[in-house]
């Protein structure tokens, strides 16, 4: 898997939905413990979520 795969499961997860079904939640672990980009995207992602929530007017 690339990258890019990891990075649309870490959004389903910040964003409260589920995993891909290609996608275990071992796996993410087991990539993001080797990949320090993605963990750096997914923080960045978290932050994002509730910085948006912050200032959500709907």
């Amino acid at each position: 898997m690339h990258c890019s795969e990891f990075r649309t499961a870490l959004s389903a997860l910040v964003d409260g939905e589920d995993l891909p079904p290609e996608m275990t939640g071992a796996a993410l672990d087991a990539h993001l413990l080797g990949c320090a980009e993605c963990g750096a995207w997914g923080e960045r992602a978290r932050r994002l979520r509730l910085l948006a929530a912050r200032f959500d007017l709907g």
